[in-house]
């Protein structure tokens, strides 16, 4: 359990925010950093998928709390690897379908609804997120 819970956290997590920075938001999208990205985010993404086609859930039959970090990141799957990334994995989609389906996760994900998030990139929302730009300016 605890490899799985520090696969996510130290793999699943970061490669996957990398990918979402460079693809959407960084001010200058570089061609390499995308790429390794995209790639390192992918290859993860599918040795969740390979896990997930060999049981029901990562550790076998049991729901775990590997699960729910797992649903965690895997509500943005789309916007990390693109519109076709369920096709390719399915089963990380399943998984995704059966926990969004629980009600404790319908609860979560109502909370976004009783609070009001900025959602639009302007340059005040760029200048709070990424501090460090200035010094690109200078």
């Amino acid at each position: 359990m605890y490899s799985w819970l520090m696969f996510v956290a130290t793999g699943v997590g970061p490669y996957s925010g990398q990918c979402v920075h460079f693809k959407h938001f960084a001010p200058e999208p570089k061609t390499y950093a995308v790429n390794r990205y995209d790639f390192e985010a992918w290859r993860h993404w599918g040795i969740i998928d390979a896990q997930l086609a060999k049981h029901r859930y990562m550790l076998g039959d049991a729901y775990t709390l590997i699960d729910m970090a797992v649903w965690g990141w895997a509500r943005a799957v789309p916007f990390i690897l693109g519109p076709d990334a369920w096709a390719k994995l399915p089963n990380v989609k399943r998984l995704l379908d059966e926990i969004s389906a629980r009600p404790a996760a319908q609860r979560a994900e109502a909370l976004k609804t009783r609070h009001s998030f900025k959602t639009d990139m302007d340059d005040d929302a760029r200048k709070a997120l990424f501090p460090q730009n200035a010094r690109l300016v200078a």
